[in-house]
This record gives structure tokens, C-alpha cells and sequence, in this order.
């Protein structure tokens, strides 16, 4: 099968195009011809040599499929051979061929190319987990979400608004911040023009927000606690300027504040089967009636997934980048 693998650590130009054998499905098990795989920041810093896999995992990038059910191995019962599926893996996505355990895939959502259901897996699960399992989000309650053009922002504001939040959302640019508005949030911050938090506490009354969604880290995470409001959540997935700050944890304590955090590649299958369920019974009936979508930003072969690599990395993009496999 075609495959890309990561020559050596580096920029965009060490992804290249080779041939691997077809991979064969273990119990419980499912092969997948994959018709499309999602692009994600993960993948590039596993491409630069500081996000490797899990033991286990393909050594070859990708953290969600979709496609076609090829084979199947020992013990499955819940899709058989022709199924329609996507699915969200721990490696191996950017290739022909790909297994995931049953219990990480679901069904393609009905009406949805190919194309777009392998931009769901990694940012559903990961939004699910994160604003509405570990953040804990409520109907009524003010979420803020910074990065709100990336796969993961326009996930967010969507599932943020189909459950009864008030969306707050940050972005660098004023096209972005009508993308997300065109989404459904409720205040757009340009973050180059203006304080988020003045403008967090302005569009609460003071109050702040219930809970925060930050890819940033660094500068942020101070920033953060005092955009958050008392008893405020904020739920850390990512570090994009960096991972080690300086804080005021005094607000930390006299707000009774929580920052937590977490990852998803590593977790184990059965950890990951249970997001799969709940928005398999929550999110899908949105998905299928198209009130919530991922929104495509654009689509590359899988021979230009270093092209794939660069439009991540320049920061325009938004919405999902995709390789089309087929």
C-alpha cells in the first residue's frame, strides 16, 4: 500500500510517499481502505520528532480515517466488510490501509462524504472529552474558546451552541472572527486588537467565564485565570506558545479556580470506546441532520501531505485540512 512515513525529524519536506505492507487486523480488529485522513498539529510535532507514537502504534502519521471496511478481524460484531466508517487511531492514518480496534469506530455519518468524516474523529472525541466530560460545560453557562478557527475551535463553538453555552471565541484576524461568528459564536476577540479578557469580562458583566478551552499555554495561562470566573474551569489540551509559564496562582485559590488538562493519543482503547458512545447517542443525530459540521478548510492527495503540513503550520487555515486517500 502507499504510505507516508517521516524520513527523519524535521520540516514538512521529510514526509515522503512509500510503500508499506498492508497491515492485517488483529481481534477485534477492523482493516480499513481509507478513502481520507484528517490532518492535525499532532502530526506535525510528531514530524518534528517531539510527539511519538504510543507503544504499539504505525510509526506513520495520521489520527483519523474514514472509509471502507476491507476486512475484519477475529471476535467483530459491531460493522462487517463494505461498512462505511470513521474512525480515530493512535497511527497509521496517512496510508491505504488502516486497523482500529471496532470500539473506536462509528458509523460514517449519514450524508457526509468521505472527506468530511474524517475530519470528525480527533476533534469530536477530543472536544467531547474536554469541554463536556473533564470541563464539564452546561446549558447557560459562558465557554471561551481560544483557537477558534482551528479544527478543534470550529468544533467547539459548534457543540459549545447545539448544547445551550454562550460561545466567546478568539482568533487573529478579522476574517476569522467572522468565520466564527458565521458558527454560531456569540463574541468574536481579534486577540491582535484587543485584551481578551477586557473583553471576556465586558461581554459577562464582570463575571467571567465558566469555562476556558486552551491550546495556547505560556502568556495564556495567567491571563486565563483572570479572564475566569469564580469556581471558573479551564481545561489546557495544548501549548502552542509553550509550556512553561509564570502565574498568579493567588487567583488560582481565591476564585477556586480548576485547571486541569489532558491527551488522547495515549489513552487506552476502552478509555476512547466510551467518548465513541456518547457521541455516537448525542452528537450523531446532529451530525446526520447537518446542525453541527466539521468545517473543511482544504483538501490535499496524500502524495502532498507535506503541502498538507505547510497550510497547518501557516496558521491561515479554517477549519479542517484533509488528505484525500482514494
Amino acid at each position: 500500500m502507499r504510505a507516508i512515513e517521516i524520513r527523519e525529524p524535521g520540516g514538512p519536506e521529510v514526509l515522503t510517499l512509500t510503500t508499506r505492507d498492508r497491515p492485517v487486523p488483529g481481534a477485534g480488529e477492523l482493516l480499513v481502505k481509507v478513502a481520507a485522513a484528517g490532518v492535525n498539529r499532532p502530526d506535525c510535532l510528531q514530524r518534528q520528532g517531539a510527539y511519538p507514537p504510543p507503544k504499539g502504534a504505525s510509526d506513520i502519521p495520521g489520527l483519523e480515517i474514514a472509509g471502507e471496511v476491507a476486512d475484519v478481524g477475529a471476535g467483530v460484531t459491531r460493522f462487517k466488510q463494505g461498512d462505511q466508517v470513521c474512525a480515530l487511531v493512535a497511527g497509521g492514518g496517512y496510508a491505504e490501509f488502516c486497523t482500529v480496534n471496532e470500539t473506536n469506530a462509528l458509523p460514517a455519518p449519514r450524508g457526509l462524504t468521505m472527506v468530511e468524516a474524517a475530519a470528525i474523529p480527533e476533534t469530536f472525541f477530543t472536544v467531547w472529552h474536554n469541554v463536556f466530560q473533564r470541563g464539564g460545560l452546561r446549558a447557560g453557562e459562558t465557554f471561551l474558546v481560544h483557537g477558534g478557527t482551528s479544527g478543534i475551535g470550529t468544533t467547539a463553538i459548534q457543540l459549545a451552541k447545539a448544547f445551550g453555552a454562550k460561545v466567546l471565541a478568539t482568533a487573529g484576524s478579522e476574517t476569522k472572527c467572522a468565520a466564527m461568528r458565521d458558527l454560531g459564536a456569540d463574541l468574536a476577540i481579534n486577540y491582535r486588537e484587543e485584551d481578551f479578557v477586557a473583553a471576556v469580562k465586558q461581554a459577562t458583566d464582570g463575571k467571567g467565564a465558566d469555562l476556558i478551552l486552551d491550546m495556547v499555554g505560556g502568556e495564556y495561562i495567567n491571563r486565563n485565570y483572570q479572564a475566569a470566573a469564580v469556581e471558573g474551569r479551564i481545561v489546557q489540551i495544548a501549548f502552542l506558545k509553550g509550556r512553561m509559564a509564570e502565574a498568579d496562582f493567588s487567583l488560582l485559590m481565591m476564585k477556586r479556580l480548576t485547571h486541569t488538562g489532558s491527551t488522547l493519543r495515549a489513552r487506552d482503547i476502552a478509555f476512547k470506546a466510551l467518548i465513541a458512545e456518547e457521541l455516537h447517542r448525542q452528537v450523531w443525530p446532529l451530525l446526520s441532520d447537518r446542525k453541527v459540521l466539521p468545517v473543511m478548510d482544504s483538501i490535499f492527495p496524500l502524495d502532498q501531505a507535506a503541502a498538507a503540513h505547510q497550510r497547518m503550520e501557516d496558521g491561515d487555515h479554517i477549519g479542517k485540512i484533509v488528505l484525500d486517500v482514494s
